[in-house]
């Protein structure tokens, strides 16, 4: 599966569903971006389950504003609409196959405990 675009319009949605969500923030006139860019992709063929979305920094402000995005590219996971991973930086393919792997095996019941039991502190 290609990587999709994200914008205002679509994120939310994109993100609140079933299954995984790797969201990428990056720009053009970013060159760690650029090096991250083709990982990316490689990973989005390789992984057709996992939605891979893109958002363009400059082109979307107020999503990377609301994100409080402030380093590109910063690499966001989301599992059954729960925000489980953010980093900013540049991963090789091996350390975002591992990434993937985490999630696909996390008890999301017991992530769901941990953030509600968080929550009530």
């Amino acid at each position: 599966m290609a990587t999709v675009t994200l914008t205002q319009e679509n994120f939310e949605q994109t993100v609140s569903g079933e299954g995984i969500v790797l969201v990428d923030f990056w720009a053009t006139w970013c060159g760690p971006c650029r090096q991250f860019g083709p990982i990316f992709e490689e990973a989005s063929e390789k992984y057709p389950d996992v939605v891979f979305g893109k958002i363009d920094t400059d082109d979307q402000q107020q999503l990377a504003m609301a994100a409080q995005i402030t380093s590109i590219p910063t690499l966001m996971a989301f599992r059954d609409g729960v925000a489980v991973f953010r980093q900013s930086g540049a991963l090789p393919l091996s350390a975002l196959e591992d990434l993937i792997s985490q999630i696909q095996n996390l008890d999301m019941d017991d992530v769901r405990k941990k953030i509600a039991e968080s929550e009530q502190k």
